[in-house]
């Protein structure tokens, strides 16, 4: 065995004359480059995910927003209002500048399309107190950038109610029954064959 490593060839030398022909290529001196400065980033990225993982892990979960629960949205639902018929230009701020009488207001809302980003033409005003509802109500009909605004109360919306009382899943179609009339049997003037009738 030993005999046969010994006489085994080393082609150290032409491996290292290949290498060299490699560096010289300006191309390919070009992409190492960009590989190394590549592998850097790629650190600098780890470095700093990592740095945010370890904030992230740090903070008391205390700061944190907690999410809002049902009886919190209707809470925030019973201090507001809806204002119907609003003009598509107004802002919020002036809206906020209308009902500003009626007390304090913590949010005013005015609802775009998704798509278009357009307004749709009413919003919402939420009161700081329950008890600034009625003066806002008392709102209703009064003349906002020359047009007359609806107000009513905000309602709460109820997960798979739509409004007409069947909720989710109601009955969508169907047949509903009804005389055809003709009868089964024998009719000379019945279509057969592949006319374009309904084929009774």
């Amino acid at each position: 065995m030993a005999d046969m490593e010994s006489t085994t060839p080393t082609n150290n030398a032409a491996d290292t004359v290949i290498d060299s022909a490699e560096d010289d290529d300006p191309e390919i001196l070009l992409m190492k480059q960009r590989v190394e400065e590549m592998e850097r980033e790629a650190n600098k990225l780890r470095e700093l995910q990592a740095a945010a993982e370890k904030a992230e892990r740090s903070t008391p979960s205390a700061e944190q927003v907690p999410m809002e629960t049902e009886e919190d949205k209707a809470a925030a639902d019973s201090r507001s209002i809806y204002v119907g018929n609003v003009d598509y230009s107004a802002t919020p701020e002036e809206i906020q500048q209308h009902f500003q009488a009626c007390g304090t207001i913590n949010r005013v809302t005015i609802l775009c399309d998704k798509f278009t980003g357009h307004p749709k033409g009413y919003a919402y005003v939420e009161f700081a107190e329950a008890e600034f509802v009625d003066a806002a109500l008392a709102m209703d009909n009064s003349l906002f950038r020359g047009r007359l605004i609806k107000v009513t109360p905000k309602r709460t919306n109820i997960p798979g109610f739509n409004g007409r009382g069947r909720g989710r899943g109601g009955y969508r179609g169907g047949y509903r029954g009804g005389y055809r009339g003709g009868s089964y049997g024998y009719s000379p003037y019945r279509a057969r064959g592949r006319g374009r009738g309904r084929g009774f």
